[in-house]
Formats: C-alpha cells, sequence, structure tokens
C-alpha cells in the first residue's frame, strides 16, 4: 500500500474515531443494595446576597402568591423536583449570626452588619420560625448550622432546646410564646461552618476538641435524636478528616463536612464567566468538576481506617460551579448566570455522590435562589429555572433508590495534551423495580453509544434529555425556555438488550420498566 493510501486510511480512521465512540456497560441489578440517601440531593441557602431576602422572603411590592411573605411559586417549583432538606442560615454567615436576634416579635428584632457579604443591613424579620415554616411548606428537613465561630456553646444549646423540647423550659415555653407550641424537631445541625476559615480560623486539632464540647452540650430530645455534622475539609484537606475522625468519638458525629467549589479557570481572582467561556475553558471547567472524584475516594479511605462500619457519613455540604459575578451586579452578591456547562457539572457531580452513595449521605448545592449555581432566578415578580433546576428535575428518580453497580471504560475527552473521562454514569433500582440510568456525555463535540444487556425481563425504555445548541445556552427572562427537557428517542431496548445513542454535551435519564 502507497504511503498516500496509508495516510489516507489513518485520517479517515482518525476521522471516524472522532466522531464516534463506542462503550460496553455492565450493571447487575441484582446487587442493588446500597440505599442513596435522598439527602444527596439537598440544597443550601445563606443570607448571601438576594438568596433570602428578594429570593425566598419579598415584600408587598412583589406582586406573586405569597405566604406570610415567602414565595409560594419558588416552594412550587422546589416541591416538584422534592427537595429533601435545606441548609441554612450559612455558610460564613451562620458564624456571625445570634439566632435570638431573629425570633419574637419582627418590629422589635434588632437589625445586624451581614460583613461577611457586603456589609448590607439585615432587619432579622427572616429568622428561625420562618426558616422552619419555609420547610413545612417544601416539606424537607432543616439543616441548620450553628454558631461555633463567634458564638457560644450555651447560644447553641438553647437554640437545640427552643426548637426540639417538648414540655415546660424557658426555650421550649419561648417558642410557643412565638406561636408554636409543638417542637419543630430538627435532626440535621451542623456545629460551626468552615471552621478552617471564615468560621474561625482554627486548626484541626483545635476544631476537633471544640466540636467535642458543643456536641456534648447539644441534646437529644424525645422525638429528635440530633444527626450532628461536623465541619469538615476545605477540598483535598485530607489531615482536617485524618484529625477529625481520630479525635472525635462516633457516637457524637453523624457525618463530617466537605466542600469544594468547581472554579472554571481554577484561579479565585479571575474565576472565569458563567456564560462567556470557549471550549478550552469548557474542558478545564470540566476538569476541575471531575475532581470531586478524587477528593470523596480519598476523604472516603480516610473515614474507612477509622470507621470500617460506615457509620459515619460524608456530608458534601457546600459544591457546586463558581464564576465571576454578572457584569454590573453586587459583586459580594455571588449572582451568576447557569448556562448548559452547569447542567453537565451538576450531572457528572451528582453521579459521583450516587456511586458513593455508601459513604455520602448528605450534599447540598450552593446555592437555592440568585445566588452562585441557583436552581432558580428571580427579577421582580418573574422567575425562571436554571438548567441545574432541570438535572435536579431528572436525577429526583434516584432518591431513597438503590444503587445498582455498574462497570464500563469511557471514552476520553481530549484537550490539547489534555484528557478526561467523556462519560459519566450512574443507575438506580426504586422500590417499583423500574431502573433508571443518568447519562452524562461530557464531550463538547463527539456523540457516544453505550451498548449494555440488563439481567431481567424488561418490557419498555423511556427517556428525557437535556442539552442545547451551545455550551454556553442559559435560560433569561426573555427566553426561560431555551435549556429545558425534553423526550429523548435514543435508546432501543430489544429483550434484555439495551443500545443508547447519546449526544455530545448532553445529560440523559433513562427509566426501564
Amino acid at each position: 500500500m502507497s504511503r498516500i493510501a496509508l495516510l489516507f486510511l489513518f485520517v479517515c480512521t482518525l476521522t471516524f474515531s472522532q466522531a464516534f465512540s463506542q462503550v460496553q456497560l455492565k450493571l447487575n441489578t441484582a446487587s442493588a443494595q446500597t440505599t442513596i440517601d435522598r439527602n444527596i440531593y439537598g440544597h443550601f441557602s445563606e443570607h448571601l446576597g438576594r438568596c433570602i431576602y428578594d429570593g425566598f422572603w419579598v415584600g408587598d411590592s412583589v406582586n406573586v402568591p405569597k405566604k406570610d411573605r415567602i414565595r409560594l411559586d419558588i416552594v412550587d417549583a422546589l416541591k416538584k423536583i422534592q427537595i429533601p432538606n435545606l441548609r441554612w442560615p450559612g455558610g460564613c454567615f451562620a458564624d456571625e449570626y445570634h439566632w435570638r436576634d431573629g425570633v419574637g416579635p419582627r418590629d422589635q428584632r434588632p437589625k445586624m452588619v451581614n460583613t461577611n457579604w457586603g456589609g448590607v443591613v439585615e432587619d432579622n424579620s427572616f429568622g428561625t420560625n420562618e426558616f422552619l415554616e419555609l420547610c413545612s411548606l417544601l416539606n424537607c428537613e432543616p439543616y441548620i448550622s450553628a454558631n461555633v465561630g463567634s458564638g457560644t456553646v450555651e447560644e447553641m444549646s438553647k437554640w437545640v432546646e427552643y426548637l426540639n423540647f417538648d414540655g415546660e423550659s424557658p426555650m421550649a415555653n419561648e417558642r410557643k410564646k412565638n406561636g408554636h407550641p409543638q417542637p419543630y424537631n430538627v435532626h440535621f445541625w451542623g456545629i460551626g461552618n468552615e471552621a478552617w476559615g471564615c468560621g474561625g480560623e482554627m486548626t484541626a486539632e483545635y476544631y476537633a476538641d471544640v466540636f467535642r464540647r458543643y456536641a456534648s452540650y447539644s441534646k437529644n430530645y424525645p422525638n429528635a435524636r440530633l444527626r450532628k455534622i461536623a465541619s469538615g475539609a476545605n477540598s483535598g484537606d485530607y489531615h482536617w478528616t485524618e484529625t477529625l475522625m481520630k479525635n472525635v468519638p462516633a457516637n457524637l458525629m453523624w457525618g463530617t463536612g466537605l466542600h469544594y467549589y468547581t472554579i472554571p479557570t481554577g484561579n479565585w481572582g479571575a474565576k472565569g464567566s458563567a456564560t462567556k467561556f470557549d471550549e478550552r475553558e469548557y474542558f478545564t471547567t470540566m476538569r476541575n468538576c471531575l475532581r470531586m472524584e478524587e477528593f470523596v475516594t480519598k476523604h472516603s479511605a480516610i473515614m474507612d481506617k477509622y470507621d470500617p462500619e460506615k457509620k459515619v457519613a460524608l456530608a458534601v455540604d457546600e459544591w457546586g460551579i463558581w464564576t465571576d459575578v454578572e457584569p454590573g451586579t453586587n459583586p459580594a452578591f455571588l449572582y451568576q448566570q447557569n448556562s448548559l456547562r452547569d447542567a453537565i457539572v451538576a450531572g457528572a457531580t451528582l453521579n459521583i455522590f450516587n456511586n458513593h452513595a455508601d459513604r455520602v449521605r448528605l450534599a447540598n448545592l450552593a446555592q437555592t435562589v440568585n445566588v452562585l449555581q441557583a436552581l432558580i432566578l428571580t427579577q421582580g415578580a418573574q422567575m425562571l429555572l436554571t438548567p441545574t433546576y432541570h438535572v435536579f428535575d431528572l436525577y429526583k428518580v434516584h432518591q431513597d433508590a438503590k444503587l445498582i453497580p455498574i462497570q464500563f471504560n469511557s471514552p476520553d475527552y481530549v484537550s490539547g495534551f489534555e484528557k478526561i473521562p467523556a462519560l459519566s454514569i450512574s443507575a438506580s433500582k426504586d422500590s417499583t423495580g423500574a431502573v433508571h440510568i443518568s447519562l452524562v456525555n461530557i464531550d463538547a463535540n463527539k456523540p457516544i453509544t453505550i451498548k449494555t444487556s440488563i439481567d431481567g425481563n424488561w418490557k419498555s425504555v423511556t427517556g428525557r434529555i437535556l442539552t442545547s445548541d451551545k455550551l454556553n445556552d442559559y435560560n433569561s427572562f426573555d427566553n426561560q425556555k431555551k435549556v429545558i427537557i425534553k423526550p429523548f428517542n435514543g435508546a432501543k431496548l430489544q429483550g434484555n438488550s439495551l443500545s443508547v445513542e447519546l449526544p455530545a454535551k448532553s445529560v440523559v435519564v433513562l427509566e426501564l420498566k
């Protein structure tokens, strides 16, 4: 064969491989035993920017359905995706928040300065009772982060008593006076937030002792056994996790946290635009996003050494993509748009959590409304659902389902001299026996063909897809349905053989019955 023919064959082969990848997927539904805790699909709402005030909590000038001042269109949207828990009041704000300032008659509550997020003055009209009312409307578990950085053991102990004690006591009587005779029975409690940073600049050794002290005085009351969550590691700080696991008894600590944000550029000083980016920056974003797999795996390995029975949960209670703020907005309010890229970040990250469900049993996306990787954006009476919201809508089928072990070799997504896995998958079986497979094709250009045989007798496969023409497509107040869920017809079932044509830059969830 001539050199020209060989060159032609090589180019044709290369072109074909670049345009098409085929993957063999193995699923073992009979081995589905580990439960994907619904609390993996939790969210986070801090007193930051327009998340609470002018987000969940609005005044009379905003003409939308409300209960008290809680926006009911937001409540309805979050109920649709079955939000399991909501973390509040922070974040960094938690460690300057004194809960007694946010209860009782609103016109008598003292104002405060939010020193972490723009120095704005807050009137404390949204406090403990308002937050618990919001959780009641959402039908979700409250997750309260207590003030350790500038607070006291007594302050947290009395907050627990105020919310959870059903009897005669000063705090229980104050709750009754404030209009709630029955206890709220709040189970999830964070003992501080980012104690290594804005929560007190503590060392791991010092915080371990602080945690033990606060946890000891945070009491269990009837019908309200506390799930105490330690302020956990920042990204790859494995010493922090090692120190907590070594020094804190498992009976005091339900879980330990982990915070990791995907920064598109990897540079905190210039994180990159939410919507104006090229494919190379998209690639670096996804490379940074997939580091969550490394962090979860390594922190879990440390926890396994001290807790082989996996009694202590890894709670990834802050995660998401963090970009530069939208031009013209307050830089301290962290308002950013939300594109198809964000949806792919969410899908890939949730697959990681699902696949580590033996250890990851709670997570909180930052943040719910108008801040960071928000599910919902508002502008006056207008409200839109972001691409990230739609991923949570797709993935809600995994909540409390049994994780199906999977095996596959992912093709590579290549950029220059770097490569990352192009395919992210998790799968589960729900209580009815239906199987759901969530598939993310990270590759911006190439479709992927997936073939698998699934044990069992399957009669149908249906699917839904989230994708768009461009990676930086987003939903705006002028075009709220640019990136939405649509029916997916690229899956074919013959007997127990399933084939899927997965488009580039897409998130797909299949259901087999």
